[in-house]
């Protein structure tokens, strides 16, 4: 399906919800309108029965709210981007929603195989074509940054997901690489990276590009995985030959066990900020994943806290309500299957985020 995401078009999806999704759940990303709850697609089984799911969540989120769809190529081993592809045909052929509305992000850097990696890795890109990768490009047997090992997995990406252009597209917990080679390796390499996605821009395959972390900037800077926004900031304008890159996303874990996007980890000049504020100073979006924590909040709220956020309000619910209400993030990631639990964060996207006075007083009961 040809083109990405517009300001057009995301504005009309966000007219088609007004009777059932309130304004305040869209919030504005560059010249895009995005729901504040994304769908995810990282766990579950790699079977058929998954897929099904996978395609009927989709469906029934964009109906309800959710224009965000995020992914990664080695989620359930590429299963999950073709029944994303799956659900965006449906999509697109019924006419429920239009290419335009949609924001398809997905992600890099992790080998998509499920059965001895490395061989499969050496089999494709070292020695099945003519790629110039070596196996020192691949890092703990299951990561490479190698320019040409990006851009073939976009294009695969891209085939996957029966998709010419993607939104967002991420390099996948980059910070890995750094737990085995040295930090001037590891600029050189996501220079390069950058620069094949800089590339990618201008071929019209992605629109923007981004970095989806884990550790990398939550964790302290003494940290040997963390990484300075300002530096991957230069390292993008450099790829970018001194001119106005596409840079513009970031992703990180943000929970209410997982705070850690609140603190000020990261360098701003002469002070330390928290990497919200960093992002919003450099003109990047900040999307939260682990939103909820992989349920594992759900019954680990504090009564006062549950309270609060909401006595009609699942656990589930309310630790979503929490993360999509945090200002500074543009969206929060939420991954959805069972059809109970697509109808549990539906019926969140129908009422509006907490306010910025709501959201503080809860963020000191949250301690």
């Amino acid at each position: 399906m040809q083109g990405c995401a517009t300001s057009e078009g995301t504005k009309r999806y966000c007219g088609r919800l007004s009777g059932s999704v309130p304004a305040e759940h869209f919030c504005k990303v560059g010249d895009l309108e995005i729901g504040s709850i994304g769908m995810g697609t990282y766990l579950g089984q790699a079977d058929d029965k998954t897929d099904a799911l996978v395609v009927e969540a989709l469906v029934a989120a964009v109906a309800g709210g959710v224009n965000l769809i995020d992914t990664a190529i080695n989620y359930r081993y590429q299963r999950a981007e073709r029944a994303v592809g799956k659900a965006l045909g449906r999509l697109f052929d019924s006419g429920d929603a239009a290419r335009d509305e949609l924001v398809i992000c997905t992600k890099g850097g992790y080998l998509p195989c499920r059965d001895d990696p490395a061989a499969w890795f050496e089999h494709e890109y070292i020695k099945g074509k003519n790629f110039d990768i070596k196996k020192t490009d691949l890092v703990g047997g299951s990561h490479c940054l190698h320019p040409a090992y990006i851009y073939d997995q976009l294009e695969r990406s891209l085939s996957n997901l029966g998709l010419e252009c993607l939104d967002v597209y991420y390099l996948h917990n980059p910070e890995t690489q750094l737990g085995y080679v040295g930090a001037a390796v590891f600029r050189e390499r996501l220079l390069r990276a950058f620069e094949v996605l800089e590339a990618a821009v201008s071929q019209g395959k992605i629109s923007h590009y981004g970095l989806a972390t884990w550790n990398a900037f939550r964790s302290i800077q003494t940290d040997p995985g963390h990484l300075e926004l300002a530096d991957c900031k230069a390292l993008a304008r450099e790829a970018a030959g001194g001119r106005d890159d596409h840079l513009h996303f970031l992703q990180l874990p943000f929970n209410l066990a997982m705070p850690e996007a609140l603190l000020a980890t990261q360098r701003s000049g002469d002070e330390q900020v928290p990497i919200l504020e960093a992002g919003r100073q450099m003109g990047i979006d900040v999307v939260a994943s682990a939103s909820i924590y992989q349920a594992q909040l759900i019954g680990q709220i504090p009564s006062a806290l549950a309270a609060a956020l909401g006595d009609d309000l699942s656990d589930a619910q309310r630790a979503l309500q929490f993360t999509r209400s945090t200002p500074g993030f543009a969206c929060a990631l939420v991954g959805m299957k069972q059809p109970a639990h697509v109808t549990e964060n539906l019926a969140l996207a129908a009422r509006s985020p907490l306010d910025s006075g709501s959201f503080l007083e809860i963020l000191g009961k949250a301690g």
